[in-house]
């Protein structure tokens, strides 16, 4: 499976997560369902993955951790806010740069409506 067609499953399984639960819930929860629903599509999910990084000649074994990775190619930043803020892009797309992956979404469980609250960032992904 590609980055695009795990990013598909990723939403799908947001909006039906959003649909059931709604708004307004910790982070965490969304962080836990999501990646249940995404295991239950059959795709390989880790929660916390930390993301090793290098500077220079120097080595971090966990320099960040991305809330969650699917199919090891696609980093799923969450969050449960009010709005989304320019820093979250950012924040996603150095995530995807310093880790090698070319796709991430940036997912706003906060919105009232999911669709308001979806982002795609790419580092170097063919559209």
């Amino acid at each position: 499976m590609n980055e695009n067609e795990i990013a598909k499953n990723v939403l799908d399984a947001a909006f039906k997560v959003h649909t059931n639960l709604g708004p307004g819930l910790l982070e965490s929860v969304y962080e836990a369902v999501l990646a249940y629903e995404l295991s239950k599509r059959g795709i390989a999910v880790r929660r916390q993955a930390p993301i090793p990084i290098r500077y220079e000649e120097l080595s971090f074994d966990e320099g960040f951790r991305a809330d969650l990775v699917a199919g090891e190619s696609v980093i799923v930043e969450l969050k449960s806010v009010e709005a989304l803020a320019p820093v979250h892009s950012k924040q996603l797309l150095t995530q995807l740069r310093l880790s090698g992956r070319r796709l991430g979404l940036l997912i706003n469980f906060g919105e009232v409506h999911l669709k308001n609250g979806i982002k795609r960032v790419v580092n170097g992904l063919p559209e």
